[in-house]
């Protein structure tokens, strides 16, 4: 199947007539009063390149034109902005730029936040909230006291990621990650696994909350569905844990610490997933090399991005109809990981 075509954006349509992009928006919203100044010649130039690819303007783009900066703030409650490409943040970036772009909005990277135990605060002495139209929220734990003052002070925004209510109902688009654990975890018990183990990193999360929900339902036909606390650095005796209790599976929350057991397990002779199955509940938060492909899902982190602006614009120009929360389904991943217990296909 032939996959559409890219949509033109503004930014294309500036590339081709040798502008600013903020030329072509000048242009697009007919921008003729005294202050702004476009030569005819640049003017008839752009309108050419508009006319020749069909270029139509996003229906956002043109209710956010009138009354509005149009800059959208961004805001991490990770000490740092994500800087690679391998970062787990970044594609949430990406999508959040191309979304911006398309609806000819600016991005404002609030890194002058002061990071306090290790975690940013919006609300400091300094803070330039108000330069933005509305904001976009990142980060796996969101501080309920500075989403209760958002709430109270009416200002725009929008979590990438479940929240509970903060002195009211939160607007968020989140991943559904309760459905993809509950799968995993069914797919697991018909598989023939007894004994699952949840292996968790201890977080008062929604995120978290959710994945472990999901993981309880989906082992109701299970004999025991328990949940232990794990990093990276125990693996050895979460393994020897493992063993112990008669888990067949464990879930894992964080990916590195997935790795580890699988290669903690592979070195006490056991395998994978013969002896122990390891299910992996979301992408790498950093970088871990393994050339395994682990059973689980993944976490459509782009699209995210991209909705949260689609809503955050919605809030900002009053279109949005109402209170918006969206949870996203994840992509599940077919690996090596996971099979019948007590197989000794697997011999890594």
């Amino acid at each position: 199947m032939t996959p559409p075509p890219r949509r033109v954006t503004q930014r294309d349509i500036a590339r081709m007539a040798g502008v600013s992009q903020a030329t072509v928006s000048l242009v697009l919203n007919n921008r003729t009063d005294a202050d702004v100044r476009i030569a005819p010649e640049t003017r008839d130039r752009v309108l050419q390149v508009i006319a020749e690819t069909g270029y139509a303007a996003d229906p956002a783009a043109r209710r956010l034109a009138s009354g509005f900066n149009r800059i959208i703030g961004v805001f991490t409650y990770e000490p740092a902005f994500p800087s690679g490409s391998r970062d787990f943040f970044h594609p949430f970036l990406l999508g959040i730029e191309e979304y911006a772009e398309r609806v000819g909005c600016d991005l404002l990277l609030f890194t002058s936040a002061p990071v306090v135990d290790g975690r940013r605060r919006i609300f400091h002495q300094d803070n330039r909230l108000r330069l933005a139209d509305g904001c976009i929220l990142l980060g796996r734990e969101i501080d309920g006291a500075e989403l209760l003052r958002l709430n109270r002070d009416g200002f725009p925004y929008v979590a990438v990621g479940r929240r509970d209510d903060a002195g009211g109902p939160v607007p968020y688009v989140g991943a559904d990650y309760a459905s993809a654990v509950h799968r995993l975890a069914e797919r697991a018990v018909e598989l023939g696994h007894r004994r699952l183990t949840y292996v968790g990193m201890g977080t008062s999360a929604e995120s978290s909350h959710d994945r472990r929900s999901g993981f309880h339902a989906g082992a109701a036909g299970a004999d025991s569905a328990r949940q232990i606390t794990a990093t990276a650095e125990t693996a050895d005796a979460t393994v020897d844990d493992l063993r112990a209790d008669g888990s067949t599976v464990a879930f894992v929350e964080d990916f590195a610490t997935a790795v580890a057991l699988e290669a903690s397990a592979r070195r006490k002779g056991l395998t994978v997933p013969g002896d122990l199955s390891v299910v992996t509940l979301g992408d790498p938060t950093v970088p871990v090399p393994t050339d395994i492909t682990f059973t689980g899902f993944r976490i459509p982190r782009e699209e995210m991005g991209r909705q949260a602006v689609e809503v955050l614009t919605g809030v900002i120009d009053g279109s949005a109809g109402g209170l918006q929360q969206r949870l996203l389904p994840c992509e599940l991943v077919e690996g090596d990981t996971l099979g019948v217990p007590g197989s000794a296909a697997d011999r890594r």
